[in-house]
This record gives C-alpha cells, structure tokens and sequence, in this order.
C-alpha cells in the first residue's frame, strides 16, 4: 500500500515533464540558418548547445543560445542535421529536409 501512494504522489511531477523541442528556417537569402530551441511547455531555452552536423556525423559547428533561445550558423553546402541535447530524455533533430523556407 505505501508503494501504492509513494507512486501516485509522483504523478503530478511526471505530468509536468517539459520536453525539448526546436525549429530551424533559412534566412538572409538562404546564406544563414537560424532555429529556435525551447519546450513543450512554451518556454525558451536560452544558454544550450545547439550541434551542426553533416551526414557523416561530423561536428561541423556547436553555438549557445542567446536569451531568444535562437542560434545562427552559416548554411553548409551539404546535407545537415541539427541537434539540441538538453540531456533531458531524447535529444531533438532537425533534418536539413525540416528545415523552413527563408523568412
């Protein structure tokens, strides 16, 4: 019985697990690329490691957030993908194939 209630007391605290997530669009002519990290909760996530890689799993680039939570990189001329680990769970990655249109 007090496993029971030991375990039911942590159901408020699973539910309010915020999950990483991350949007990346082209900007400057498509010469930039910019994405977003935050989570699911709506809130930013300034201050993390934001990866570039190619498809080889190169390290091609690694920036922090700034207080918008934004990164900007230079586009590489080859296939990416971008990763934002926060460590909490699974790491979020944005294929080159996600990435939006220039804003």
């Amino acid at each position: 019985m007090k496993l029971a209630v030991l375990l039911l007391s942590m159901l408020p605290a699973l539910a309010q697990a915020h999950y990483g997530m991350m949007e990346c669009w082209l900007s400057n002519e498509g010469e930039a690329l910019v994405c977003q990290a935050g989570w699911t909760d709506g809130t930013g996530a300034p201050n993390y490691d934001i990866e570039l890689y190619d498809y080889d799993e190169t390290l091609l680039a690694r920036e922090v957030t700034n207080s918008e939570s934004l990164v900007t990189f230079q586009t590489p001329t080859d296939d990416f993908f971008v990763v934002f680990d926060s460590g909490h769970e699974y790491a979020v990655e944005v294929d080159v194939e996600d990435v939006k249109e220039v804003r």
